[in-house]
């Protein structure tokens, strides 16, 4: 057994999570699963999506009722720290292996891969990773694979087989880079079969197999195995600076941030074509320390080692040379074009170098990773979390980078490798499986009265459309409560959450910068917030006149021209929408301080429409009317207002309205969102000025 690491307060070890108790209580698969979220709880052990886990059990036989050996080994696509049981493939272990007996080497790794399907135990319909035959084709019965830093520190280095070695002795072996495949299969089971006592395997430039007897024995020997690594990295790397030490300071938070709202939408703007993409900002420590080192300009064109690594990062980032003590965003902007031109033009020539007869055709140019010096990295793919996710695998491989350079020399994998995994026709066909993008897959939507009934209605609707949602509100206890509602039913990353006072000249142009970087830009805006009031005229104060105008016309001006400036600079167009009112077009008494500011919204819309239209940002207006349902304006002293004026009882106001329309049908929130969805949307594509009632029918409102 491995010596046990003394842990230290700058590099914590792992921790042994095992609940042996509750494991008792599990199924094998059960322990399989419960297992691989354990590993996969930890980005120390295995990033998002990465690695994979097994268990060989017997089962019977659903044709004969035998008892026959499955492997059940992570599928396809799926992330061990929240998989579930139907994540897992399952397969006649006795066939993979007359696979294996057959095999006739690596010309026919592709069409091996098609005879997995054959294999099938229980007609599973979860798709075989590419790693199965490493997993079934070991003798030991349980099996873990990851993808740790500090294993993969150790194995990018140019002493990798010599520091595994001094590190494990003959417990862990090491084996040369191979691609994952049925012949890397064919290699851990030779070295397993000339080495019995050996517990696991360094893979070259990519990652860790460890093994054991019993599910616990496994997750055991992986936890020890990769602390036995962080606590030698430690000690080896006590006292020397991190990456040669600082060549750029980190510039303040303040600062970053600035840089960081100029430059995503920019981005965004350049490298979205037919699909948008969305953007991610880190600053983290880890990210701002190699950044600003010395060893910037020296590491970053080396690349990515570990497969999971360049596979959502491309092979290398794009480096935009910047110094924050000397220079400002302005200065980075005029040289962004050229500078991402550039790294295309060197993508496309990588894929002629590199390209096959039979490869795909050549993907996206354009870079994922951003690294600014002193301000931090950002990333940008199709959606948030790929973009995160991006993020996230860039930053082990700085760790990697950190690691291997401190202690040897660090290595990326050779370019033809690298885009053979990238291009893999394997890979490609994973890329064809995945659904159509949803009609705003791609677009960022920010909704100013986010947390109320027409706000949080239109928030749900963008969602489900693909959009990413930022909410706004003044109330930050509705906020909070409708942020956690649509992160529950959307996921965290397809929502963001920011107060703000949209009278506040100062929290609005702050509130578009923190917008900006949450999402890398902005298409469309939902200007919502609003209040309601109801006095005659002579009764109505300077002070609710100018609360009116201030929340509803200078609001809503506010909002209007920050998102004008922010879709501008980012020269994608963009779509706003105005939830005016009934008001707006038909006067109604005892209301004229809410029917003139609601009037001027319309207005500052058309005028919006005229300026916007050659830069492609089309400006267009909702009229809800009596949508009292979910609406916050209606819980306050308008709602007895307006029961008062009609002289019925507050809980009659509803009826009192559906009657009073055309159709004689209520308006609900959703009712809103829909119009609000359609204007935002490629429907309304050929629609600019436009104003949409949405009321039921009420003839004095018609427009025409």
């Amino acid at each position: 057994m491995l010596d046990k690491p003394t842990p230290t307060e700058a590099t914590p070890l792992l921790a042994d999570l095992w609940d042996a108790a509750h494991a008792a209580t599990l199924s094998e698969p059960e322990r399989l699963l419960y297992r691989s979220n354990l590993l996969g709880s930890d980005k120390r052990i295995t990033n998002y999506g990465g690695g994979n886990t097994s268990s060989k059990i017997m089962m019977a036989d659903p044709l004969t009722g035998a008892e026959v050996e499955v492997l059940w080994v992570k599928g396809s696509g799926g992330d061990i720290g929240s998989m579930k049981l139907d994540g897992f493939a399952t397969l006649y272990l006795d066939k993979l292996n007359q696979i294996a007996a057959s095999y006739a080497g690596p010309e026919v790794e592709d069409a091996v891969v098609g005879l997995y399907p054959h294999c099938t135990f229980n007609l599973n319909p979860r798709a075989t990773s590419i790693d199965t035959p490493l997993h079934g084709l070991l003798p030991a019965k349980y099996v873990d694979h990851v993808h740790p830093d500090a294993i993969i520190a150790i194995a990018a280095s140019a002493d990798s087989r010599a520091i595994t070695r001094e590190i494990f002795g003959d417990e862990i072996g090491w084996l040369p880079w191979r691609r994952p495949g049925f012949e890397l299969g064919v290699w851990l089971q030779q070295f397993a079969k000339e080495n019995p006592s050996a517990k696991g395997v360094v893979l070259e430039a990519h990652g860790l197999f460890t093994w054991g007897d019993t599910p616990y024995a496994c997750y055991k020997q992986t936890i020890d195995t990769i602390n036995r690594a962080i606590a030698w990295l430690a000690a080896k790397s006590e006292g020397k600076p991190a990456f040669g030490g600082v060549k750029v300071p980190t510039a303040a938070p303040e600062a970053r941030l600035a840089v960081a709202a100029e430059l995503m939408p920019r981005i965004r703007g350049l490298i979205s074509g037919e699909r948008r993409m969305v953007g991610h900002f880190d600053d983290q420590p880890a990210v701002l320390e190699f950044v600003g080192s010395q060893a910037l300009d020296a590491l970053a064109p080396l690349g990515t080692s570990c497969p999971d690594h360049f596979l959502r990062t491309k092979i290398r980032p794009l480096v935009l040379p910047f110094d924050p003590a000397t220079q400002t965003a302005a200065d980075l902007l005029p040289g962004l074009e050229a500078a991402i031109a550039g790294y295309r033009e060197d993508y496309a020539a990588y894929y002629e170098r590199c390209k096959h007869p039979d490869s795909p055709a050549i993907r996206d140019p354009n870079p994922v990773v951003y690294l600014i010096p002193g301000i931090g990295m950002m990333t940008f793919a199709a959606d948030k979390a790929t973009a995160r996710i991006a993020g996230e695998f860039y930053v082990n491989a700085v760790n990697v980078m950190r690691g291997a350079s401190t202690v040897s020399t660090y290595r990326g994998l050779p370019e033809q490798e690298a885009f053979d995994i990238e291009y893999w026709l394997l890979e490609e066909a994973k890329l064809q499986r995945m659904p159509k993008p949803k009609a705003l897959a791609g677009r960022v939507a920010l909704i100013t009265g986010g947390a109320g009934g027409i706000g949080l209605a239109t928030a749900r609707r963008l969602a489900s459309e693909g959009a990413c949602v930022v909410i706004c509100d003044i109330d930050e206890a509705a906020l909070a409560e409708a942020d956690a509602g649509l992160a529950k039913a959307f996921g965290r990353d397809a929502v963001a959450s920011l107060p703000v006072d949209v009278t506040r000249e100062e929290t609005v142009i702050r509130l578009f910068k923190e917008a900006a970087v949450a999402f890398g830009g902005l298409d469309i805006l939902v200007s919502n917030a609003g209040i309601a009031s109801s006095a005659p005229v002579e009764d109505t104060s300077l002070a609710l006149w100018q609360r009116n105008m201030d929340i509803l016309s200078t609001g809503y001006f506010l909002v209007s021209r920050e998102a004008f400036r922010l879709m501008k600079h980012q020269a994608r167009g963009g779509a706003m929408v105005f939830i005016a009112s009934k008001n707006a077009i038909v006067a109604s008494p005892g209301a004229a301080a809410y029917c003139t500011a609601k009037a001027s919204e319309v207005h500052l819309a058309r005028c919006l429409a005229l300026e916007g239209a050659p830069l492609g940002i089309r400006v267009n207006v909702v009229n809800p009317d009596a949508v009292l349902r979910g609406s916050k304006i209606w819980t306050g002293e308008w709602r007895s207002q307006r029961a008062e004026a009609y002289k019925v009882g507050e809980n009659d106001l509803e009826e009192i309205y559906r009657q009073r329309s055309m159709l004689k049908l209520g308006v609900y929130p959703e009712d809103i969102a829909e119009g609000v969805y359609f204007f935002a949307s490629d429907l309304s594509s050929k629609s600019t000025g436009n104003i949409l009632n949405v009321d039921a029918g009420h003839a004095p409102s018609f427009t025409r």
